[in-house]
Protein backbone atom coordinates (compact mmCIF):
# COMPACT_ATOMS: atom_id res chain seq x y z
CA UNK A 1 0.00 0.00 0.00
CA UNK A 2 1.55 3.26 -1.15
CA UNK A 3 1.68 6.18 1.26
CA UNK A 4 1.96 9.73 0.00
CA UNK A 5 2.14 13.15 1.63
CA UNK A 6 -0.04 16.04 0.47
CA UNK A 7 -0.77 19.53 1.72
CA UNK A 8 -4.16 21.25 1.65
CA UNK A 9 -5.42 24.70 2.56
CA UNK A 10 -8.65 24.97 4.55
CA UNK A 11 -10.96 27.32 2.65
CA UNK A 12 -13.77 29.37 4.11
CA UNK A 13 -15.66 30.02 0.87
CA UNK A 14 -17.40 27.54 -1.42
CA UNK A 15 -19.45 27.72 -4.61
CA UNK A 16 -18.85 27.75 -8.36
CA UNK A 17 -17.12 31.13 -8.36
CA UNK A 18 -14.60 30.02 -5.76
CA UNK A 19 -14.01 26.75 -7.60
CA UNK A 20 -13.30 28.56 -10.88
CA UNK A 21 -10.86 30.90 -9.11
CA UNK A 22 -9.00 27.95 -7.60
CA UNK A 23 -8.69 26.21 -10.97
CA UNK A 24 -7.31 29.37 -12.58
CA UNK A 25 -4.60 29.30 -9.91
CA UNK A 26 -3.77 25.64 -10.77
CA UNK A 27 -5.50 24.38 -7.64
CA UNK A 28 -8.59 22.20 -7.27
CA UNK A 29 -11.51 22.40 -4.84
CA UNK A 30 -11.75 19.38 -2.57
CA UNK A 31 -13.76 18.18 0.42
CA UNK A 32 -12.55 16.12 3.38
CA UNK A 33 -15.29 13.96 4.92
CA UNK A 34 -15.01 12.71 8.49
CA UNK A 35 -17.68 11.02 10.63
CA UNK A 36 -20.59 12.73 8.92
CA UNK A 37 -18.90 16.13 8.73
CA UNK A 38 -17.25 17.84 5.78
CA UNK A 39 -14.45 20.37 5.44
CA UNK A 40 -13.85 22.35 2.21
CA UNK A 41 -10.17 22.44 1.26
CA UNK A 42 -7.98 23.39 -1.70
CA UNK A 43 -5.12 21.30 -3.10
CA UNK A 44 -2.44 21.69 -5.79
CA UNK A 45 -3.83 20.14 -8.96
CA UNK A 46 -0.57 18.69 -10.34
CA UNK A 47 0.25 16.95 -7.02
CA UNK A 48 -3.10 15.15 -6.92
CA UNK A 49 -3.01 14.31 -10.65
CA UNK A 50 0.42 12.71 -10.23
CA UNK A 51 -0.96 10.40 -7.53
CA UNK A 52 -4.04 9.45 -9.53
CA UNK A 53 -1.92 8.57 -12.57
CA UNK A 54 0.35 6.28 -10.55
CA UNK A 55 -0.23 2.54 -10.19
CA UNK A 56 -2.80 2.03 -7.44
CA UNK A 57 -2.89 5.78 -6.84
CA UNK A 58 -6.65 5.85 -6.43
CA UNK A 59 -6.23 3.76 -3.27
CA UNK A 60 -3.15 5.49 -1.91
CA UNK A 61 -3.06 6.25 1.80
CA UNK A 62 -2.62 10.02 2.09
CA UNK A 63 -0.84 11.72 4.96
CA UNK A 64 -2.70 15.03 4.69
CA UNK A 65 -1.32 18.21 6.23
CA UNK A 66 -4.03 20.84 6.70
CA UNK A 67 -3.06 24.51 6.92
CA UNK A 68 -5.10 27.54 7.93
CA UNK A 69 -8.29 27.60 9.98
CA UNK A 70 -9.19 25.85 13.21
CA UNK A 71 -8.86 22.36 11.71
CA UNK A 72 -5.17 22.61 10.92
CA UNK A 73 -3.11 19.50 11.63
CA UNK A 74 -2.22 16.04 10.35
CA UNK A 75 -4.84 13.55 9.13
CA UNK A 76 -4.85 10.23 7.28
CA UNK A 77 -7.21 10.03 4.32
CA UNK A 78 -8.22 7.99 1.27
CA UNK A 79 -9.50 9.22 -2.07
CA UNK A 80 -13.25 8.71 -2.08
CA UNK A 81 -14.14 10.15 -5.49
CA UNK A 82 -12.90 12.60 -8.12
CA UNK A 83 -14.22 14.39 -11.20
CA UNK A 84 -12.39 14.96 -14.48
CA UNK A 85 -13.30 17.27 -17.37
CA UNK A 86 -14.42 14.94 -20.22
CA UNK A 87 -12.91 17.22 -22.89
CA UNK A 88 -9.63 18.46 -21.43
CA UNK A 89 -9.00 15.60 -18.98
CA UNK A 90 -8.18 18.11 -16.25
CA UNK A 91 -9.03 17.30 -12.65
CA UNK A 92 -12.05 19.29 -11.47
CA UNK A 93 -12.87 18.11 -7.94
CA UNK A 94 -11.68 15.68 -5.28
CA UNK A 95 -13.41 14.01 -2.33
CA UNK A 96 -11.31 12.63 0.52
CA UNK A 97 -12.36 10.40 3.42
CA UNK A 98 -10.57 10.61 6.75
CA UNK A 99 -9.59 7.22 8.15
CA UNK A 100 -8.19 5.82 11.37
CA UNK A 101 -5.36 3.32 11.08
CA UNK A 102 -7.05 0.94 13.53
CA UNK A 103 -10.48 1.01 11.82
CA UNK A 104 -11.37 -1.16 8.81
CA UNK A 105 -12.58 0.47 5.61
CA UNK A 106 -14.40 -0.76 2.51
CA UNK A 107 -12.86 0.21 -0.82
CA UNK A 108 -12.90 -1.04 -4.44
CA UNK A 109 -9.64 -2.57 -5.70
CA UNK A 110 -8.68 -2.95 -9.37
CA UNK A 111 -8.45 -6.44 -10.91
CA UNK A 112 -5.25 -7.21 -12.88
CA UNK A 113 -5.19 -10.10 -15.35
CA UNK A 114 -1.96 -12.11 -15.47
CA UNK A 115 -0.83 -14.50 -18.21
CA UNK A 116 -2.15 -15.60 -21.61
CA UNK A 117 -5.08 -18.03 -21.39
CA UNK A 118 -4.96 -21.37 -23.20
CA UNK A 119 -8.48 -20.74 -24.43
CA UNK A 120 -7.45 -17.49 -26.12
CA UNK A 121 -4.67 -19.35 -27.96
CA UNK A 122 -7.36 -21.75 -29.23
CA UNK A 123 -9.40 -18.87 -30.62
CA UNK A 124 -11.52 -18.06 -27.59
CA UNK A 125 -12.41 -14.56 -26.44
CA UNK A 126 -11.52 -13.40 -22.93
CA UNK A 127 -14.07 -11.23 -21.15
CA UNK A 128 -13.33 -9.38 -17.89
CA UNK A 129 -16.69 -9.27 -16.13
CA UNK A 130 -15.52 -7.45 -12.97
CA UNK A 131 -12.84 -4.77 -13.19
CA UNK A 132 -13.01 -3.90 -9.47
CA UNK A 133 -13.68 -5.95 -6.35
CA UNK A 134 -14.81 -4.42 -3.07
CA UNK A 135 -12.70 -5.39 -0.07
CA UNK A 136 -12.66 -4.73 3.67
CA UNK A 137 -9.44 -4.25 5.61
CA UNK A 138 -7.36 -1.81 7.62
CA UNK A 139 -6.13 1.23 5.66
CA UNK A 140 -2.53 0.03 5.74
CA UNK A 141 -3.56 -3.35 4.24
CA UNK A 142 -5.34 -2.05 1.14
CA UNK A 143 -3.74 -3.80 -1.87
CA UNK A 144 -2.77 -1.82 -4.96
CA UNK A 145 -4.59 -4.45 -7.07
CA UNK A 146 -5.89 -8.02 -7.02
CA UNK A 147 -4.13 -10.35 -9.46
CA UNK A 148 -6.01 -13.00 -11.46
CA UNK A 149 -3.93 -15.65 -13.27
CA UNK A 150 -5.72 -16.86 -16.42
CA UNK A 151 -2.86 -18.95 -17.86
CA UNK A 152 -4.64 -22.32 -17.45
CA UNK A 153 -8.10 -21.05 -18.40
CA UNK A 154 -9.68 -22.93 -21.34
CA UNK A 155 -12.67 -22.10 -23.52
CA UNK A 156 -15.97 -22.09 -21.56
CA UNK A 157 -14.09 -21.85 -18.26
CA UNK A 158 -14.32 -19.00 -15.76
CA UNK A 159 -12.67 -17.63 -12.65
CA UNK A 160 -15.04 -16.62 -9.85
CA UNK A 161 -14.58 -14.47 -6.78
CA UNK A 162 -14.18 -17.60 -4.66
CA UNK A 163 -11.12 -18.57 -6.74
CA UNK A 164 -9.23 -15.38 -5.87
CA UNK A 165 -6.83 -15.52 -2.96
CA UNK A 166 -6.92 -12.20 -1.11
CA UNK A 167 -3.87 -10.94 0.81
CA UNK A 168 -3.71 -11.51 4.55
CA UNK A 169 -6.09 -9.27 6.45
CA UNK A 170 -8.17 -8.49 3.34
CA UNK A 171 -11.72 -9.80 3.00
CA UNK A 172 -13.57 -9.89 -0.32
CA UNK A 173 -17.10 -8.54 -0.02
CA UNK A 174 -18.37 -9.65 -3.43
CA UNK A 175 -20.64 -12.63 -4.10
CA UNK A 176 -18.43 -15.74 -4.11
CA UNK A 177 -20.19 -17.08 -7.23
CA UNK A 178 -19.76 -13.86 -9.22
CA UNK A 179 -17.73 -14.31 -12.42
CA UNK A 180 -14.56 -12.26 -12.64
CA UNK A 181 -13.16 -13.42 -15.99
CA UNK A 182 -14.34 -15.97 -18.55
CA UNK A 183 -13.23 -17.38 -21.91
CA UNK A 184 -16.03 -17.34 -24.47
CA UNK A 185 -15.94 -19.81 -27.40
CA UNK A 186 -14.99 -18.43 -30.82
CA UNK A 187 -17.71 -17.74 -33.40
CA UNK A 188 -18.44 -20.93 -35.34
CA UNK A 189 -18.21 -21.06 -39.15
CA UNK A 190 -21.95 -21.75 -39.39
CA UNK A 191 -22.81 -18.74 -37.25
CA UNK A 192 -20.43 -16.59 -39.26
CA UNK A 193 -22.05 -17.73 -42.52
CA UNK A 194 -25.49 -16.95 -41.10
CA UNK A 195 -24.35 -13.45 -40.17
CA UNK A 196 -22.87 -12.88 -43.61
CA UNK A 197 -25.98 -14.23 -45.33
CA UNK A 198 -28.20 -11.87 -43.34
CA UNK A 199 -26.17 -8.81 -44.35
CA UNK A 200 -27.26 -8.69 -48.08
CA UNK A 201 -30.88 -9.20 -47.03
CA UNK A 202 -30.73 -6.08 -44.93
CA UNK A 203 -29.23 -4.17 -47.84
CA UNK A 204 -31.93 -5.46 -50.20
CA UNK A 205 -34.57 -3.86 -48.01
CA UNK A 206 -33.21 -0.38 -48.60
CA UNK A 207 -34.67 0.09 -52.17
CA UNK A 208 -38.14 -0.60 -50.74
CA UNK A 209 -37.76 2.37 -48.43
CA UNK A 210 -36.58 4.51 -51.32
CA UNK A 211 -39.43 3.27 -53.51
CA UNK A 212 -42.05 4.10 -50.91
CA UNK A 213 -40.51 7.49 -50.49
CA UNK A 214 -40.70 8.12 -54.22
CA UNK A 215 -44.33 6.96 -54.38
CA UNK A 216 -45.16 9.42 -51.60
CA UNK A 217 -43.37 12.17 -53.44
CA UNK A 218 -45.25 11.34 -56.69
CA UNK A 219 -48.58 11.45 -54.86
CA UNK A 220 -47.71 14.80 -53.40
CA UNK A 221 -46.69 16.09 -56.82
CA UNK A 222 -49.93 14.79 -58.41
CA UNK A 223 -52.18 16.57 -55.91
CA UNK A 224 -52.02 20.03 -57.56
CA UNK A 225 -52.64 18.44 -60.98
CA UNK A 226 -55.82 16.74 -59.74
CA UNK A 227 -57.13 20.01 -58.38
CA UNK A 228 -56.48 21.70 -61.70
CA UNK A 229 -58.99 19.42 -63.53
CA UNK A 230 -61.97 20.68 -61.53
CA UNK A 231 -61.09 24.31 -61.96
CA UNK A 232 -59.12 25.84 -64.75
CA UNK A 233 -56.37 28.11 -63.76
CA UNK A 234 -57.18 31.73 -64.28
CA UNK A 235 -55.32 33.24 -67.22
CA UNK A 236 -52.57 35.55 -66.32
CA UNK A 237 -53.45 39.22 -66.55
CA UNK A 238 -51.81 41.08 -69.37
CA UNK A 239 -49.53 43.82 -68.29
CA UNK A 240 -50.98 47.27 -68.78
CA UNK A 241 -49.30 49.21 -71.64
CA UNK A 242 -46.86 51.78 -70.49
CA UNK A 243 -47.93 55.38 -70.99
CA UNK A 244 -45.67 57.34 -73.21
CA UNK A 245 -44.22 60.40 -71.71
CA UNK A 246 -45.70 63.62 -73.04
CA UNK A 247 -43.31 65.55 -75.28
CA UNK A 248 -41.75 68.53 -73.65
CA UNK A 249 -42.97 71.86 -75.01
Amino acid sequence: MERVALTAEIREKAGKGTARSLRREKNIPAVLYSHGKSMPIAMVSKDVTKILNAEGGEHALINLTLKGGSGAGEKMALIKDFQVDPLSGNLLHLDLMEVAMNEKVRVPVTVHVKGSALGVKDGGIMQLALRHLEVECLPAQIPDFLEVDVTRLNVNESIHVRDIKAPEGVRLLMDADATVVTIQPPISAEKLETMLAAAPAAEAGEPEVVKKKKEGEEAAAAAPAAGAKGKEAAPAKEAAPKKEAAPKK
